[in-house]
């Protein structure tokens, strides 16, 4: 049986690919993105089983209105996937609190306003699996991405919770945690660079800045092959909680979570010693 997804961000990168893969498998798609005209010269030929609606994921009222569109023309959503966001780059005090709030606003706002219009419609379904696209950055931190890191760790912690409080209505949660995906995420299109000019830090953001654009549209991760395993993942009666997308991903998170657990047992006695009035 043909599957229903609502996609965000799906003009470009892994949002594309997805509605690609999805629509390769003989689902319907809503392609959603800020600018409806990009998504006519991408999706445009692809018939009836797409509906393209302009959506910020930013703005409250938006999702609502758009999961309404996308129930009246398909009847329901069977895949939601929070693709839409972007990195706030560089150190955090190199950051405005302008930058701050609007990297929440996409990247961790945009998955509560999306998840909040779309669970009522699964809920009734009493089915449903929302793709939650996090990233390594969100296991692991990095210097020159706090911003960055601290989005998406918050949706690693809403999602880890969201699985627990859905899963009684037959609904699935799947944290996606790419490594480097060959996409347009560290374009100047995309990736944006705190600049208040910190001379204490200027070696260092110069580094960062020289490192991504070393290393723009040199990704090794595949976005088309991502997008597949996600169809595959929607397939599956027993998704994960997690998939690590790639292999740079799962090494690095494997490498955290080693260390994680020296310093762990290194200071259990201290940890235990709290116990106790």
């Amino acid at each position: 049986m043909s599957k229903t997804w609502f996609i965000t961000g799906a003009s470009r990168g892994l949002g594309t690919a997805t509605a690609r893969a999805a629509l390769d498998a003989g689902d319907n798609v809503i392609a959603t993105g800020r600018h409806l005209e990009v998504l006519k010269q991408v999706f445009g030929a692809d018939g009836e089983r797409v509906l393209l609606l302009a959506l910020d994921v930013a703005q409250e009222p938006q999702p609502v209105a758009a999961v309404e569109a996308a129930v009246a023309r398909f009847g329901g959503i069977d895949v939601l996937v929070n693709n839409a966001g972007y990195g706030q780059l560089g150190p955090f005090e190199d950051n405005t609190t302008e930058d701050v709030d609007r990297q929440f606003a996409t990247n961790v706002f945009g998955v509560f306003n999306l998840c909040r219009a779309v669970l009522p419609v699964m809920r009734k379904q009493r089915s449903g699996h929302v793709f939650n696209i996090s990233s390594m950055g969100g296991l692991i931190g990095m210097g020159g991405a706090a911003l960055y890191s601290a989005s998406k760790f918050a949706v690693e912690g809403f999602s880890e919770s969201l699985a627990q409080e859905v899963a009684p209505f037959g609904i699935h949660v799947t944290l996606v945690e790419p490594g480097v995906l060959r996409t347009d995420f560290l374009d100047g299109s995309s990736a944006r660079f705190g600049d208040k000019g910190i001379i204490d830090y200027r070696a260092f953001s110069a580094k960062i800045q020289s490192a991504v654009a070393a290393g723009n549209h040199q990704q090794t991760g595949s976005p088309a092959k991502l997008g597949a395993a996600l169809v595959l993942l929607a397939n599956t009666a027993k998704p994960p909680l997690r998939f690590l997308a790639g292999s740079d991903a799962y090494h690095q998170v494997s490498s955290k979570l080693g260390n994680m657990r020296v310093d762990i047992e290194q200071w259990r006695d201290l940890s235990a010693s709290i116990d106790g009035a």
